[in-house]
């Protein structure tokens, strides 16, 4: 569970000059899901369909559908982290820890200066709890039916999206992680890349997780995958265990381990900014 930022619960989305928001009010069950924002890039070419990128929340905004839509948005600085890859360099902004390395800033505004980076239309909905909601596989196999026939249909009505499987990526945070691994081996036609942050599963999951996405990927092609953790993540040792379970089967992904805890002024800082630029590469965002 992520830690919160203190005070009154935060329950929308900053503006921003670069993004327009879309509340989506969809059909679905109440306790599951059927809502979710929408953040669509202003700046973009005529007539161009870009990539999409759905993106899970953790446990501490599961039942409050305001805070869940508007989680990665503001709580885990996904507003700020496009506005800081449109426009390098990019820089710490948090005044005491260093969450971001000297050498991490230097080959990010490298890569930044040589392909700048364009934006994907992000999509933020309801993520249900499973274990809450039981049974759990049950919940799991219904959430990513809605993902599929509900979700990415009406985000298509309200954005230029591709409709191609190359141009839809999944990540998701804690328990979103979970959920949307979950969510992926279910129905992994649907996404060309796959992530998750900090995700909340234990270190006894791995390799059967290992087993079933080499499985699916066989399946399905080629789909890269982007595993986040941090130093002082609970999580670590699952990331890691996955990602030695996923080399052993030859399937080639993307681990990340910079310092910091397991909480939101660690995501505002490095996590979100590196999941929203690895997405949005492997993508083609254009």
């Amino acid at each position: 569970m992520l830690g919160t930022t203190g005070g009154a619960a935060r329950a929308a989305a900053p503006q921003s000059d670069d993004l327009e928001q879309h509340d989506l009010r969809l059909n679905g069950d109440a306790e599951l899901a059927r809502r979710a924002l929408v953040l669509v890039p202003k700046q973009r070419p005529a007539g161009a369909e870009l990539p999409l990128l759905i993106l899970l929340h953790g446990l501490g905004e599961t039942g409050n559908e305001l805070l869940g839509i508007h989680a990665w948005a503001e709580r885990y600085g996904l507003v700020r982290a496009h506005e800081r890859l449109l426009r390098p360099p990019v820089a710490r902004e948090l005044g005491g820890p260093r969450y971001l390395a000297d050498g991490r800033i230097a080959q990010l505004n490298a890569s930044l200066d040589s392909r700048p980076f364009r934006g994907v239309v992000l999509a933020c909905p309801v993520t249900p709890n499973p274990y809450r909601l039981q049974p759990a596989p049950r919940t799991l196999d219904r959430y990513a039916q809605w993902l599929h026939e509900v979700l990415i249909p009406a985000v298509r009505r309200v954005a230029p999206v591709r409709t191609d499987r190359s141009g839809v990526g999944l990540d998701g945070c804690s328990l979103g992680g979970y959920v949307g691994l979950e969510v992926f081996l279910r129905r992994p036609w649907l996404f060309g890349t796959f992530g998750t942050v900090q995700g909340a599963y234990g270190v006894s999951r791995a390799p059967d997780y290992a087993a079933r996405i080499a499985a699916a990927i066989q399946r399905v092609g080629p789909t890269p995958i982007h595993l986040e953790t941090s130093s002082g993540d609970p999580y670590r040792r699952a990331q890691e265990a996955l990602s030695r379970e996923l080399r052993d089967r030859g399937v080639p992904h993307t681990l990340r381990v910079p310092p910091g805890p397991h909480n939101q002024p660690w995501l505002r800082e490095v996590g979100t900014l590196e999941m929203l630029l690895w997405h949005s590469r492997q993508l083609g965002a254009h």
